[in-house]
């Protein structure tokens, strides 16, 4: 199991300059997470950090590689390249915040923990629509598909038997 520690930034220790870190994410991580989008993934994350005051903290990503999700049309696994640019600031107070690109650090503490920002940004790399290319889905599946498919629908003319409960529904259509 990953520890999500390594995920730690002390930023009351940050130098001046620009400090670089870089993680490199397997599945071990997204269990650790335990995130419903991504369950398993090869990731490479950068994340350069910059002081740019004494209380606030500019940090980078960059992060690609591949995370497996299930296809949206037979539901198998499947991989899907990501590769995406992030930023956020963090800054040091007690105050929450409503930007959704600043994070609020305990002073007290100074620690800013990013392995839920590293996930939030790879969830949003992935695309919306996900499926396997032309071909490539569970045969089983798609045959399934098909069958249910033909059998839910009329036969396409409008002229097909239609279940009763829904012929009473257009009788309360509102014209105008």
């Amino acid at each position: 199991m990953c520890s999500l520690k390594t995920f730690d930034i002390d930023l009351k220790n940050l130098k001046e300059a620009e400090t670089v870190l870089e993680f490199d994410l397997d599945d071990k991580y997204f269990s650790a997470i335990d995130a419903p989008e991504v369950s398993k993934g090869d990731v490479s994350v950068e994340v350069a950090i910059k002081k740019t005051t004494e209380r606030i903290f500019e940090l980078e990503f960059h992060i690609e590689g591949e995370v497996v999700v299930l296809c949206d049309r037979c539901l198998d696994e499947m991989t899907q390249d990501i590769e995406t640019d992030g930023s956020i600031v963090a800054k040091f107070g007690d105050e929450d915040s409503d930007n959704d690109d600043l994070v609020m650090v305990d002073e007290n503490e100074g620690i800013l923990n990013i392995a839920w920002l590293v996930y939030e940004f790879i969830a949003l790399a992935i695309p919306i629509k996900h499926v396997h290319a032309p071909g490539k889905c569970n045969s089983a599946m798609i045959k399934m598909l098909e069958e249910h498919s033909t059998t839910r629908s009329s036969d396409g003319d409008g002229t097909g038997d239609i279940d009763p409960r829904w012929s009473a529904l257009r009788n309360l259509k509102i014209e105008d």
